[in-house]
């Protein structure tokens, strides 16, 4: 089987990031993320995710809908609220918010808790430590984890692994999550787009 060229595979949203810091945090975050994250589906069962986002390379379709959307949110003038940096980590936050939807090792279905497994193993990753401030990594945690909103309980348990969003960066997060997984709006993935 082909390697997969992680970072060339993300090129266009990691090159939306404008503060060196973050940006390399972004690239090296990629690298860390399993193999499977190309592979897979965004929906282990296909019922929550439009056509484009399932079978084989899926949760990667559907993390880039879900970073260009955002970009597109920006550019609406009720959205100029937020800083270059907060753009920057709202970005970096979309990228890695499914990268561990089938838990640390890949199993045959998503796992409700991904957000908290993906905020703890990027926030425990030694790779990525010192690489940006504290405050930056919090933000992108926080987004990470949150990026479900009101889907945080498991269905089984009733018990809730997430927190729902709060601040205006997790809210506009788990916007752009819930677009780009709703099945009657597909994308086109070759329109250009620019920040």
């Amino acid at each position: 089987m082909k390697a997969i060229d992680k970072i060339k595979s993300f090129a266009k949203e990691i090159n939306f990031i404008k503060d060196d810091q973050i940006r390399e945090f972004a690239t090296r975050a990629v690298e860390t993320l399993p193999d499977y994250f190309w592979e897979v589906g965004a929906s282990s069962t296909g019922k929550y995710h439009p056509k484009y986002a399932s079978g084989k390379g899926g949760l990667f379709r559907h993390t880039q809908a879900a970073v260009r959307i955002l970009i597109e949110f920006l550019r609406m003038e009720m959205y100029a609220v937020f800083t270059e940096r907060e753009i920057d980590l709202m970005i970096v936050a979309l990228i890695l918010h499914d990268g561990y939807k089938y838990g640390k090792e890949k199993s045959k279905w998503s796992v409700s808790e991904h957000p908290a497994i993906a905020k703890f193993a990027i926030e425990n990753n030694n790779e990525l430590k010192g690489i940006i401030l504290e405050d930056d990594l919090l933000a992108i945690t926080d987004g990470i984890v949150s990026h479900m909103g009101a889907w945080n309980t498991d269905n089984k348990t009733g018990i809730e692994f997430a927190p729902k969003p709060t601040s205006k960066m997790q809210k506009l997060i788990h916007i752009c999550d819930y677009i780009a997984s709703r099945k009657c709006l597909e994308f086109n993935f070759d329109a250009e787009i620019t920040r």
